[in-house]
């Protein structure tokens, strides 16, 4: 559904008494554009769960009141943060950085009742369920290399003589971890366990995407080294995902890897949705899939 410049209409759906599990990620509320977009999203049912796949905002401010607002109307709001929520900006006045700012970001909400990853994981028992919904926070690690790159710092390399350098090279501080890669080793390793625990299908909600394929869209393949990590290539399969929700390469779309759905589930910035349009709707169904 494309959207226009003219004010937003609610978002409904076909009527669902017993609740859709909904998806969306990259809202990017700091745009005037988006932050109508996010004030028109409503379910269609009470008893609707929404995954916010990250990006919600750079500004802490900006994130809680979108959260907020989504909280006051779906059923449940799990979150996991993108890399736009880590960065520290100058004039946001929260001036934390790395562990410290995700952190404050999972505090902030709890007091919105939403859930992050460092909360125990919900079980969505709609249509499609059960489900373990696991939002997860894993980071990237640069192992997604780009042609004619063996190591991190070949890549690097390879990226600053192309121009195409991410954003979080200068606003998302690893602290205390001494790199991103660090700090994603130590992530991951937190995470597995919890992981292996279940013994019920789930739902891996991660901002970016678990296996490197995807990125094999980017116009510039120098970008996926900030787009994931070689170290969960293997998760949708030994901790028997139901589906795999994830944004951040703003492609929305539907892929299957090893028989497991993954949707890409990102809004993106105005000039790239004023484009395409929204593909699948502002929100896309998991597990129930009706779109």
């Amino acid at each position: 559904m494309g959207v226009s410049a003219k004010p937003v209409k609610s978002l409904r759906y076909r009527h669902r008494v017993d609740g859709s599990l909904l998806a969306v990620s990259d809202l990017h509320v700091g745009y005037a554009a988006n932050r109508e977009i996010v004030t028109g999203l409503r379910p269609d049912s009470a008893a609707d769960w929404l995954l916010v796949a990250g990006d919600v905002a750079e500004r802490v401010a900006d994130v809680e009141w979108a959260l907020g607002l989504l909280r006051q109307r779906f059923a449940k709001v799990v979150w996991t943060p993108g890399n736009h929520e880590l960065w520290t900006m100058r004039d946001d006045p929260v001036q934390l950085r790395g562990e410290e700012r995700y952190r404050h970001l999972v505090e902030v909400c709890r007091r919105l009742d939403v859930v992050t990853p460092e909360d125990p994981y919900p079980v969505w028992t709609g249509t499609g369920g059960p489900a373990v919904v696991v939002p997860l926070f894993v980071h990237y690690d640069y192992s997604f290399r780009p042609p004619g790159a063996t190591t991190k710092e070949e890549g690097l390399e390879l990226a600053y003589k192309s121009g195409v350098v991410c954003t979080d090279e200068a606003m998302l501080h690893p602290d205390p971890y001494p790199s991103a890669d660090a700090w994603c080793r130590a992530r991951v390793a937190e995470t597995e366990p919890r992981l292996a625990a279940l013994d019920t299908p789930v739902v891996l909600v991660n901002h970016y995407p678990l296996v490197r394929e995807p990125t094999n869209r980017l116009r510039y393949p120098e970008f996926a080294q900030w787009c994931g990590t070689e170290l969960t290539a293997d998760w949708h399969v030994r901790f028997r995902a139901a589906a795999v929700v994830y944004g951040h390469l703003h492609i929305p779309r539907t892929t299957y890897h090893d028989g497991v759905r993954f949707d890409e589930v990102s809004i993106g910035y105005p000039r790239e949705w004023r484009g395409r349009g929204h593909p699948f709707g502002l929100v896309r169904r998991i597990l129930n899939q009706g779109n």
